[in-house]
């Protein structure tokens, strides 16, 4: 039975890189969650002006992929502790975020994002907004699956890459085969 996770932790280029590789993984889906309108259009997400995050809704099959092991993934692939920012990113819509559907997502999160600030594993304390899920909304057809169509581009080089390969390296024997 197929479950959602829906994480924001930066550009939803960057994420959506990072997690639609992994074994167990059915479906990953760039959108905009948290915010005031309905439909927002990534113009609008941009201005800061909807409360909205970039956030991608990963569908999984937890008999494959845990949300507890999403959830590790999500953690060692950005940074938690920048409010409102990842990298050069700047701006509410860039925020660390895990929207939970349950209350077992709920406790999961809220007890990893605990044992993270308890084992000091950050120089600074984790700012992730842990809150129940809002309506989730995808974004334009063209920001889905863009690593894949554009990982040429600059930006995908620079910050959605190294995101990939360090998941590549720290999370190697969860990905998918690669067709040959």
């Amino acid at each position: 039975m197929t479950e959602h996770a829906l994480f924001g932790a930066g550009c939803f280029w960057c994420v959506e890189a990072v997690f639609q590789n992994l074994k167990g993984v059915e479906k990953v889906v760039s959108g905009y969650a948290g915010g005031r309108n309905k439909n927002p259009t990534y113009k609008e997400v941009c201005s800061g002006m909807t409360g909205h995050a970039e956030v991608i809704d990963i569908a999984f099959d937890p008999a494959v992929i845990s949300y507890k092991e999403l959830l590790e993934i999500f953690w060692k692939t950005h940074d938690p502790t920048t409010l409102n920012r990842q990298g050069a990113d700047a701006g509410t819509q860039y925020r660390s975020v895990i929207y939970y559907h349950n209350d077992e997502q709920k406790q999961f999160a809220e007890e990893y994002k605990q044992k993270l600030n308890d084992g000091h594993a950050f120089p600074n304390p984790v700012v992730t907004e842990i809150t129940a899920a809002p309506e989730f909304y995808a974004a334009e057809n063209y920001h889905q699956n863009y690593f894949n169509m554009h990982g040429h581009e600059p930006y995908c080089q620079f910050v959605a890459k190294p995101k990939v390969d360090k998941v590549k390296a720290l999370f190697g024997e969860k990905l998918k085969p690669v067709a040959a």
